[in-house]
């Protein structure tokens, strides 16, 4: 098996939680292929668009702040490359504005909250994401204030973590868990993207950021591959800044235990149109860059996975 070739896709969805308000909507999808043809799980946590009317009614400005919070249709990126690789797809419908899934449940911004702080939240302690108006549920923007026309309750905090944040993670986890029963070794590439960036010390701004939490996710040689990667297509990419990866990452990456992840950033105007709203020309030479990136990796991981498988014997010798 070449787990670098191209495989089948099996489109069928598996479902799972629920986007509270919203009737029965399915917080993610996740799509896979049994038994998986490459080591790859494409998570995209920040795309979803299934708006509760009761979330839109309490937004200040739905229409342009869902658009800013919003990883723009990075979900049609990932669907077409992991039809085109057969790496497994986790797609979150649940919008990062009605809850963060690259935040950890604890980091609560409690002043947006009605009651304030509750007794019992045991370890619910707001961290820097949350200080910085982009915690587990988003507080405000830059350029446009306070996203809210009202506090939250407490109960709306408790149904989005239970029907949407846990099951997510939950999936995630044992999605990783199965690939790496199936090859030794996992990649999860959390697929995100970013506003453009500007000139960096007289360089083109980068087109990918590719994030690592500084060398603590991912082997050293997968990073390098993506870099010769990036490279060779002509492509400028960064690395760890000004995004590094946030709680996805630190949950889920164990690389000395053969689960591998990074956080790529994409520029959105590379694959959107001019007002960042819609698919451009872009796009799908986008695809293209992404396919031939997962395909190379999922060759690498493979190898990992069969390095480790061999080193074991030697090990218990």
């Amino acid at each position: 098996m070449d787990p670098a070739a191209p495989a089948p896709f099996d489109s069928s969805a598996v479902t799972g939680g629920e986007i509270p308000g919203s009737h029965g909507q399915p917080a993610y999808a996740l799509r896979q292929s049994d038994p998986s043809p490459v080591p790859v799980l494409i998570a995209v946590p920040h795309a979803g668009r299934a708006y509760p009317g009761s979330l839109i009614e309490r937004m200040r400005h739905p229409g342009y702040a869902s658009l800013r919070l919003e990883d723009r249709y990075v979900d049609l990126l990932g669907e077409a490359v992991a039809r085109a690789t057969g790496a497994a797809l986790l797609v979150a419908h649940a919008p990062r504005a009605m809850i963060d899934l690259n935040r950890a449940p604890e980091d609560v911004d409690w002043e947006m909250f009605a009651q304030g702080r509750p007794d019992g939240v045991g370890s619910y302690t707001p961290g820097l994401r949350a200080r910085s108006g982009l915690g587990l549920i988003p507080r405000r923007l830059p350029g446009l204030g306070e996203l809210w026309k009202h506090r939250h309750d407490e109960a709306d905090l408790t149904a989005r973590i239970e029907q949407i944040h846990a099951p997510y993670h939950d999936c995630l986890a044992a999605s990783l868990a199965a690939l790496r029963a199936r090859w030794g070794a996992a990649l999860l590439i959390d697929l995100h993207s970013m506003p453009p960036l500007g000139l960096r010390e007289g360089h083109p701004p980068p087109e990918f950021v590719l994030g690592d939490r500084f060398g603590t996710t991912c082997h050293g040689s997968l990073v390098a591959s993506c870099f010769g990667y990036f490279a060779g297509q002509r492509r400028a990419a960064a690395h760890n800044r000004p995004y590094a990866g946030g709680y996805v990452l630190e949950r889920h990456a164990a690389p000395d235990s053969g689960l591998h992840a990074v956080q790529l950033e994409i520029d959105r105007s590379r694959y959107l149109d001019s007002r960042l709203a819609e698919p451009g020309q872009g796009f799908a030479a986008m695809v293209d860059v992404l396919t031939g990136l997962v395909r190379q990796l999922a060759g690498e991981v493979a190898e990992l996975g069969r390095s480790a498988d061999a080193a074991w014997p030697q090990a218990a010798e």
